[in-house]
C-alpha cells in the first residue's frame, strides 16, 4: 500500500533496520546505566554510610573508566572486530546491576562503579565506529539518530528511578534502592541479547595485540592536527556541559528558582539536543563539517556565559535551549569529521580517543569551574567556559585549515 508523500528515507530497508537496531540497543544500555546512578547512587551511598567526600569519589570512578579505556578499546576493536567488544560491553551492562544488590559497605561501590563505567567506555566508541563504517554517506545523520536514542534513555532513567524509589519508600532498609538496580538489570537484558545477535560484516581473527599497535594508533591520532583539533573542540564542548550541569542548579537555587523549575530548564536542554541531532547530522553530511563545529562550539560557549544574564525563568529556558542546540550542532559533526579524517583501519581507535578526551573535558569542567566560582563568582565561572570555547574555536580553525595535504594522512 502506497501513501502520499512516502519517502525512501523512511522505507524499512536493511540499513534502516540496522539503525533502529543500534538505536534501540543504545537506548536500553544508557537507560540501564543512567538509572543506576541518577538519582539512586548518592542516596544509596548515603544510606550505607558514605559521607560527602566518599560519595564524590564514588561518582568520579565511572567517567574515569571512560578516560582510561575508550582509546584502548577502540584500538582492540580495529584489530579483532567490533562484535566481540559489543558482547563484552553487553555482559558488563548485565552483570554490574546485580553487584549493587550485594553491597552493604560504601567502599565496594568504588570498584563496582568503575566496572560499570567500562560498559559505556566500550559501547560508545565501538558503536560510533560501526555506524561510521556501515553508513559512510549518511554517518552524520545516523550518529545523530543514535545519540538521540541514548539521550531519550538518559532522560527517562532519572524519572523512572525517582518513581521507583518513591513507590518503595515505605519499605525497610535498602529495598527502594535495590528495586532500582533490579530494574537496571532488567533493562540490560535486551542489551546483552542484542549484542549477542549482532552480525559483523567482516569477521576478524582473534589475535594477540602487540603493544606497538596501541602506540602506533596513539601516535597517528595525536600527530594528525585535524584529529587533534577536533578532539579539543569536543573537550571544550563537554567542559562547558560539565560546568553547566554541576553549577547551574546551585546558581538557580541562589536566585530562588525551585527544583521543579530547574528540572524543566535542564529537560528543555535535553529535548533540544535529542530533537535536533538527526537534523544537524543530515546537515553535517551535506556541508563543511568544520564550519558546523566552529559555529556549534561558539554558540555553546556564548550561551554558557549568557546564563548569568538570563534574569528570569523564561530567560533561562531560552538560554538553556540555545546551549543545547550549540552542543548538538557541534558534537554530531565532530564524530562525523573524525570518521572522514581518520584512517579506515584505525577508525575505532580514533573514535575511542575522541571519547576519552571528551570525558576528560566533562570531568575537568566542574573541577576548574568550581575553583573559579569560589574565587570570583558564577559569572566568571560560566564565562571561563566561553573563553575556552572561543580559544579552541581559533585553534580548531588553524588545525583544520587546508594545506594541500591529504586529510587522511597524519599531519604535524
Amino acid at each position: 500500500m502506497n501513501f502520499p508523500g512516502w519517502s525512501g528515507r523512511f522505507a524499512f530497508t536493511p540499513e534502516r533496520r540496522m539503525m533502529y537496531y543500534l538505536s534501540l540497543l543504545g537506548f536500553f544500555a544508557i537507560f540501564s546505566t543512567t538509572i543506576s546512578k541518577n538519582p539512586v547512587l548518592p542516596l544509596f551511598s548515603n544510606a550505607i554510610g558514605a559521607d560527602s567526600a566518599v560519595i564524590g569519589l564514588i561518582a568520579a570512578f565511572s567517567p574515569l573508566a571512560g578516560i582510561l579505556f575508550s582509546f584502548p578499546v577502540g584500538v582492540i576493536s580495529d584489530h579483532i572486530g567490533r562484535r566481540r567488544l559489543l558482547v563484552l560491553s553487553g555482559a558488563v551492562f548485565l552483570i554490574a546491576p546485580v553487584l549493587y544488590l550485594f553491597i552493604t559497605e560504601p567502599v565496594w561501590l568504588i570498584p563496582v562503579r568503575f566496572f560499570h563505567g567500562t560498559a559505556t567506555a566500550i559501547l560508545g566508541p565501538v558503536i560510533s565506529a560501526v555506524i561510521a563504517e556501515r553508513f559512510p554517506d549518511t554517518k552524520g545523520e545516523m550518529l545523530g539518530q543514535y545519540s538521540s536514542a541514548t539521550l531519550i534513555g538518559r532522560t527517562l532513567a532519572p524519572l523512572a528511578g525517582g518513581a521507583i524509589i518513591s513507590y518503595f519508600i515505605l519499605y525497610p532498609g535498602l529495598v527502594p534502592y535495590r528495586a532500582v538496580y533490579i530494574v537496571a538489570f532488567l533493562a540490560a537484558v535486551p542489551v546483552f541479547i542484542m549484542t549477542l545477535l549482532y552480525k559483523e560484516e567482516k569477521s576478524l581473527p582473534l589475535n594477540t595485540l602487540p603493544f606497538s599497535a596501541f602506540r602506533e594508533s596513539f601516535v597517528t591520532f595525536f600527530a594528525n592536527r585535524r584529529l587533534r583539533g577536533t578532539a579539543l573542540a569536543d573537550m571544550a564542548t563537554y567542559f562547558a556541559f560539565g560546568a553547566v550541569e554541576t553549577f547551574l542548579p546551585l546558581y538557580l537555587f541562589g536566585l530562588g528558582i525551585g527544583a521543579y523549575q530547574t528540572g524543566i530548564i535542564f529537560a528543555v536542554q535535553v529535548v533540544v539536543i535529542a530533537a535536533t541531532k538527526p537534523f544537524f547530522g543530515r546537515i553535517a553530511d551535506r556541508v563543511d563539517k568544520r564550519i558546523q563545529i566552529v559555529l556549534g562550539l561558539a554558540v555553546t560557549g556564548i550561551a554558557a556565559a549568557a546564563l548569568t544574564l538570563a534574569g528570569s525563568f523564561a530567560g533561562f529556558l531560552v538560554v538553556s535551549a540555545v546551549f543545547g542546540a550549540g552542543m548538538s550542532l557541534s558534537t554530531v559533526a565532530t564524530s562525523a569529521y573524525v570518521a572522514d579524517v581518520a584512517r579506515k583501519e584505525q577508525l575505532g581507535a580514533s573514535m575511542g580517543a575522541l571519547s576519552s578526551i571528551m570525558d576528560i573535558g566533562q570531568t575537568a569542567g566542574p573541577v576548574i569551574t568550581g575553583i573559579i566560582v569560589t574565587a570570583a563568582g558564577y559569572s566568571a565561572g560560566f564565562g571561563a567556559s566561553c573563553v575556552i570555547a572561543l580559544l579552541i574555536c581559533v585553534l580548531f580553525i588553524v588545525s583544520v585549515r587546508e594545506t594541500g595535504r591529504d586529510d587522511k594522512t597524519p599531519a604535524a
